[in-house]
């Protein structure tokens, strides 16, 4: 008989032990970037705490790195003293000022060649979050440097903050100072998903980040790609181990805080110039934007000496860059077509040299945003750039306008293949219907058709897929398959071997399975999860190709925008057709067994756990939902079966001491068939 009490001890421990399990990938992801396990792993057991805190909430402590959703809507921020005034920097903006603030320093200490910590001088918004006890207790931005606003409920929903210092070491008191940003790859996924939505984009990462600190409502915070690091103290800072400014990043590691990287100690006047420069030459592949460098005197000691003005510290100096924004004219606006059927009006520009490099096209996103912005051709424009993020165009000088320039209009037909150009409601994004025959979306499809978790077509990789096109071997997913051997022998970097080693793939490939095939066929919002569910619902391509937009909202998961989409590619003469043909070349997969289907399997408790090759968890999911399965996030008495992958964990080990099946990959499959 089942000892509840024990039962709820073990559960406790599991809830700790996942909590501590979590924050040390957290402290190896952020702090360490050395991540031991995959983004999926970390997802399921993040999911299998939440679950046990839904199920016993209080588990859920406050310091639970679940606890980062964000809070209610507050009515205005909090005014917030800062223990230790946060100071401005004094600004040098050439090589000359430098020298000058080293020669001040050297006059001061009495002796020259002094030691400078240099770190970036990251281009986000300056917090100060205190510590009590090792615990998260306030953050606050800088403010006018004496007071700021109270963000501890946004800045706990940042997963690169810890809310909890990992070292016993720490004071009982610690205020940590650091930069919080946006780096510019989530910048740009950002941008896209505003843009989609209709809503208005963001100039920079700095406003960006900015913006999403001070929401009054903490839960959009929590939706934002915010990130943090490190650079000094405040309060507590007389605790910190060493001398010198350059030994604090290793502590502050210690205690779980990310820091700004590429910090160096220099000597002189020289020493700081030649960092500047070497980090100029760099700034544009870093994945964050900087707006300078900063040097402090190394030594504490020396800086308790140099003391303060009244704003500034006087022993160290912020040097800036050259603004990565220029003005030029805009040649014309052109539309390019992706490979999902999403046009994006481009800007073609005179040549211009942003931030080191020359720029001639800038992203409008859509066609809200050239109309927001009212960008026309011919027109004076303000360019920015951002490292490897596409240019864009932060504004137009109306005041040099040509008379009459005329507005942009998004053309009604794709400017590729002539389909229709569609715009679902709600969306900002509109797109070409041509689907699997439109020639702009046709290297990326095939691409994708070929990719590992689709048909699995090993080595068909980009370089042969551009030849193949370019050269018209290929204009869709069908043609792979009417490829020969002389004619990928001819290709550059191949050979009759190689070229057989292609064949062989693509004859591999055609044993599939419909729910690879379904994905492969890139219909737009159907990923491996939906596709899964439709091979499932249905059981054949001719029952889904059929299917009426209310037979697939019967489908779970499946809601009336995708059941449009999918009812809409398989309508589409041209769309049928290539399918028709791969059918024909051969590609076919095991005929579901009778009874199997959706109810199969109704009532049975999954719990998923480590990589299923080959197959996503999500699809694995949507497998098992199909036919009337549940699945949960842990292994307890109620589970019927446990489906583990490589690297299992602990579920594993739990099905066992419950007498749990366990199931393999080729097992699940053998069941769901």
């Amino acid at each position: 008989m089942r000892n509840p009490r024990h039962e709820g001890t073990r559960t406790v421990r599991r809830a700790e032990r996942l909590r501590r399990e979590i924050e040390e990938h957290n402290y190896r992801y952020y702090v360490l970037d050395d991540p031991a396990i995959s983004d999926a792993e970390y997802d399921a057991l993040f999911r299998e705490l939440q679950e046990l805190e839904r199920a016993q909430p209080e588990l859920a402590a406050a310091d639970s790195p679940t606890q980062r959703v964000g809070a209610a809507p507050a009515a205005a921020f909090a005014e917030v003293a800062h223990p230790m005034p946060m100071l401005s920097l004094e600004n040098a903006f050439d090589e000359e000022d430098l020298r000058a603030f080293d020669r001040r320093v050297s006059e001061r200490l009495g002796h020259e060649n002094v030691t400078y910590a240099a770190e970036l001088k990251l281009d986000g918004l300056a917090v100060s979050i205190v510590y009590r006890q090792g615990q998260l207790e306030r953050a606050a931005t800088r403010g006018d440097g004496s007071s700021g606003e109270d963000v501890t409920a946004n800045i706990r929903t940042i997963r690169s903050v810890p809310l909890r210092l990992r070292s016993h070491q720490a004071p009982a008191i610690l205020e940590v100072r650091g930069e919080v940003i946006i780096r510019r790859a989530d910048f740009a996924g950002l941008n896209r998903t505003q843009a989609e939505a209709g809503r208005k984009t963001f100039a920079n990462p700095r406003n960006a980040a900015a913006g999403s600190l001070r929401q009054l409502d903490a839960r959009i915070t929590a939706g934002r790609p915010l990130s943090f690091l490190a650079y000094g103290l405040g309060a507590g800072s007389e605790a910190a181990p060493g001398r010198s400014q350059s030994q604090l990043p290793a502590w502050l590691r210690k205690l779980g805080m990310p820091v700004t990287p590429l910090a160096e100690r220099v000597s002189g006047a020289d020493g700081c110039i030649d960092y500047y420069r070497r980090i100029g030459s760099r700034r544009a592949q870093l994945p964050f934007d900087i707006d300078g460098v900063v040097f402090k005197v190394d030594s504490f000691s020396e800086q308790e000496q140099l003391g303060s003005v009244t704003r500034a510290p006087r022993w160290a100096i912020a040097t800036k860059y050259p603004p990565e924004e220029a003005r030029t004219r805009v040649v014309a606006i052109e539309v390019q077509v992706g490979r999902t059927g999403a046009l994006t009006p481009v800007a073609r520009l005179e040549p211009v040299l942003v931030g080191g490099v020359t720029v001639t096209n800038a992203t409008l996103h859509n066609e809200s945003e050239v109309l927001r912005k009212d960008v026309r051709a011919g027109d004076t424009v303000n360019v920015r750039r951002a490292g490897d993020v596409i240019p864009e165009i932060t504004g137009v000088v109306g005041e040099l306008r040509v008379p009459g320039a005329p507005a942009f209009v998004m053309p009604v037909t794709c400017p590729e293949c002539g389909s229709p150009v569609e715009r679902t409601a709600g969306e900002a994004v509109a797109r070409c219907g041509g689907g699997l025959h439109c020639p702009a979306q046709a290297i990326q499809s095939i691409l994708h058709f070929a990719g590992r978790r689709a048909m699995d077509i090993d080595k068909l990789g980009d370089k042969l897929v551009e030849q193949l096109f370019e050269r018209g071997l290929v204009r869709n997913v069908a043609d792979l398959y009417s490829l020969g051997a002389g004619t990928l022998a001819e290709l550059d970097r191949m050979g009759p071997k190689s070229a057989q080693n292609i064949l062989a793939a693509l004859e591999r490939s055609k044993q599939s399975r419909l729910e690879r095939f379904l994905f492969a066929l890139g219909i737009r919002d159907v990923g491996e999860a939906t596709a899964a569910a439709l091979a499932a619902h249905f059981g054949s391509l001719d029952r889904v190709q059929n299917a009426t937009v209310e037979q697939l909202l019967e489908v779970p998961d499946v809601g009336p925008v995708v059941a449009g989409r999918v009812h809409e590619f398989m309508r589409d003469r041209r769309n049928r057709e290539i399918i028709g043909r791969l059918i024909a070349a051969g590609i076919r997969w095991p005929v579901p067994a009778n009874g199997v289907g959706p109810g199969a399997l109704d009532g049975k408790i999954f719990v998923l756990t480590g990589t299923l090759s080959g197959m996503s968890r999500d699809a694995a999911r949507a497998l098992l939902e199909a036919r009337g399965a549940r699945v949960s996030g842990s292994v307890s008495g109620r589970t019927d079966y446990v489906v583990a992958g490589l690297n299992p964990g602990t579920k594993l080990e739990r099905a066992h001491a419950l007498g749990v099946t366990v199931l393999d990959k080729q097992k699940l499959l053998e069941l769901l068939r």
